[in-house]
């Protein structure tokens, strides 16, 4: 029983890494005036943000684009 336990025990704290490790992150730019501009990584909500509301930089919005690395 105590082996069982274990296992399940290990089972489970792998299974929550994997589920953590899993986030969707993205580099991320706009195309400005003078040429791409980075934003860097962005993961989850923020990700969905940019991608859905673009990025706006004095008054004007920029459409972002963002990629696996």
């Amino acid at each position: 029983m105590r082996k069982v336990r274990l296992t399940i025990g290990i089972a489970a704290v792998a299974l929550a890494g994997l589920t953590t490790s899993c986030k969707k992150c993205h580099e991320c730019h706009y195309d400005g005036p003078d040429g791409e501009v980075e934003l860097g990584e962005k993961c989850g909500d923020d990700l969905e943000a940019l991608e859905d509301n673009g990025y706006t930089v004095d008054g004007t919005n920029y459409t972002v684009h963002c990629h696996e690395h």
